[in-house]
């Protein structure tokens, strides 16, 4: 059974938002990371980039001369729906000119260079963009293409490198996977693994006394089948059953449910039904001189009285 934390609880324990929180939260929305896609050579993996980002709440994408014009049909069936990122899109023709206004860029590879840089993962390059948005900087994470990836002149132009712990044996990612990880890192970071929304719980947490007449309902169904078969072992095996019934915290609805189902397995009625007797309202008097009302068919005093039917009445 799964139990959901109510809206003050946070994950982990922690405390609940001060304003300063509140303020990088505001910032690192604002100024997510820019993803830039290099020489991509489909339009429909860039549409799907498209849809990955628009899942993680990143907003601006630049092209750096992709081999299919944009745009392009197939990438904007692709990305269908995720219109506050295509109405972003800048296409470039030099990677310089889609980064000039980054203070801090991310080159992403699935395998070592032969040059010296940080090699950060995902979460880690999350952190640092977050905390770039909080002093209003701006970073870019580039992605290369499909078939070889980014250049050393590329990554060269990069703080450092971002690299995803994947097998060594089969590195190869698609570029929407790649970016769909990145995209989920950097939320999940922003919002500090905060989910979308939350289940309430509709009924209160039962009460001891309320888990106790469950505890006894429990043990005098049980009392007729035969599962206490040894006296010398009954009070152990309560025990255990309440130890059961205890490692879950019941609501008081859940404790009813329990209680009703156990009525039910002893064949009696989970709730007594009234019982329905014939009316007790007297009848009103009849004004003097009103005539008698029709008798109802089947009424035996009036047959009796009203002798035979005529020929073709059917009789009651």
């Amino acid at each position: 059974m799964t139990r959901y934390r109510p809206n003050s609880a946070r994950p982990g324990g922690s405390p609940p938002e001060t304003p300063d929180r509140d303020a990088a939260h505001a910032a690192a929305l604002a100024l997510p990371p820019v993803v830039v896609l290099v020489e991509t050579q489909l339009g429909e993996n860039i549409g799907t980039a498209i849809r990955a980002m628009a899942n993680f709440g990143l907003k601006d994408l630049r092209l750096v001369s992709p081999r299919e014009p944009w745009p392009n049909e197939r990438g904007l069936a692709a990305a269908s729906g995720s219109d506050a990122v295509i109405g972003s899109i800048t296409v470039y023709d030099s990677l310089g000119a889609a980064i000039a206004d980054c203070g801090a860029v991310y080159a992403t590879t699935a395998r070592p260079r032969e040059m010296v840089k940080p090699v950060i993962g995902p979460d880690e390059a999350a952190s640092r963009t977050v905390a770039s948005a909080v002093n209003g900087v701006r970073t870019a994470i580039l992605f290369g293409r499909e078939r070889t990836g980014l250049v050393n002149d590329e990554i060269a132009l990069s703080e450092a490198i971002l690299t995803l712990p994947v097998d060594p044996a089969f590195a190869s990612l698609n570029l929407a996977q790649a970016v769909l990880i990145v995209g989920y890192a950097w939320r999940r970071t922003v919002v500090e693994g905060d989910l979308p929304f939350i289940t309430e719980e509709a009924s209160p947490p039962a009460s001891k006394a309320e888990m106790i007449a469950l505890f006894e309902h429990v043990e005098r169904a049980l009392d007729p089948t035969g599962y206490f078969r040894s006296p010398d072992k009954r009070a152990s095996m309560v025990r255990n059953l309440r130890g059961i019934l205890q490692k879950v915290p019941f609501t008081e609805q859940e404790v009813r449910t329990l209680r009703g189902v156990f009525a039910a397995l002893e064949d009696r009625p989970i709730r007594p039904k009234p019982v329905r007797g014939p009316a007790q309202t007297p009848p009103k008097p009849r004004p003097p001189g009103a005539p008698k009302p029709p008798s109802a068919p089947g009424d035996v005093a009036a047959e009796a009285t009203r002798g035979p039917s005529p020929e073709g009445e059917p009789e009651w």
